[in-house]
């Protein structure tokens, strides 16, 4: 499952998505990415962690310094959720978690 957005850097200063990257030590590597982010199913009672190639690298954005005023898209690739599944969480960093409809195709 592929979930893909894009992050604006509203502030003042420059923006490298550090505080979205995991704090595991196979992924530290990946500096500012998207790691560090999951998608959880609720009704299911499950937790999706970003996925990784066979060297350890997150299926998922990695950051160049954004500077002020600057847009980037960024996605991240998670194991699908079970067949039925309508609605997962995403989170990353601070950020509060944002409800996600699953569709086919998008």
């Amino acid at each position: 499952m592929t979930v893909s957005g894009t992050v604006r850097n509203g502030g003042s200063g420059s923006w490298l998505g550090a505080d979205w990257q995991s704090d595991e030590r196979e992924l530290a590597a990946n500096g500012g990415s998207l790691s560090g982010a999951s998608l959880v199913d609720e009704q299911g009672k499950k937790k999706y962690l970003v996925l990784r190639d066979t060297n350890g690298r997150c299926l998922c954005t990695k950051f160049s310094r954004l500077r002020s005023g600057e847009s980037a898209t960024w996605f991240a690739q998670f194991p699908a959720p079970p067949e039925g599944t309508t609605k997962v969480s995403f989170q990353v960093g601070a950020m509060p978690p944002a409800s996600l409809e699953i569709s086919e195709g998008e």
